[in-house]
């Protein structure tokens, strides 16, 4: 079993200039929660998600349409080779805390995804001594990728206020 085996072929990408609402646009038509990001090659430079998104937005104070992805997107790229052991993504997976894993050609240039929902809509596919190997790693992948995040710096993209929310006064 391979990364190719198991991946989602329908990959969409952007570019670091695409803004933040054409990037959600893109993950909602395709039912997508990341988008590789490409340069003007083709080859992936990073990924951007569906929470990079809405933090982006929230931690810089401005609209999605203000925001380009290159604002908010992951540099580090944690990727595999169609030719990849699945074992070797769930690896991933875990070590990363990363819910998705883009699938590169020889060229850098990304032609899937593996997705945790991937991994487990497979695993219950396969036969009881498949699935009596991998579910141990797929659970310790996923009890890594669930780690709170307690404690850890709030990362601030570019210098602008938190916005305000205000909240109706109480009634009664």
């Amino acid at each position: 079993m391979r990364a190719e085996d198991w991946m989602t072929r329908d990959v969409r990408t952007c570019g670091p200039e695409t803004s933040l609402h054409e990037a959600a646009g893109a993950m909602w038509d395709g039912d997508c929660g990341i988008l590789p990001v490409v340069n003007a090659k083709g080859v992936a430079i990073g990924v951007v998600t569906d929470r990079d998104l809405c933090m982006g937005a929230y931690l810089t104070g401005r609209s999605p349409q203000e925001l380009q992805v290159g604002d908010t997107m992951a540099h580090q790229l944690h990727a595999c080779a169609p030719s990849d052991p699945i074992e070797q993504v769930i690896r991933v997976m875990g070590d990363h805390r990363v819910r998705r894993v883009p699938v590169l050609d020889g060229q850098g240039k990304p032609i899937g995804i593996v997705s945790l929902n991937d991994v487990v809509r497979h695993l219950v596919e396969q036969g009881e001594a498949t699935r009596t190997r991998l579910a141990p790693r797929v659970l310790e992948a996923m009890a890594s990728i669930c780690e709170t995040r307690a404690g850890q710096e709030v990362p601030e993209l570019v210098p602008a206020p938190r916005p305000r929310v205000r909240r109706p006064a109480p009634t009664g």
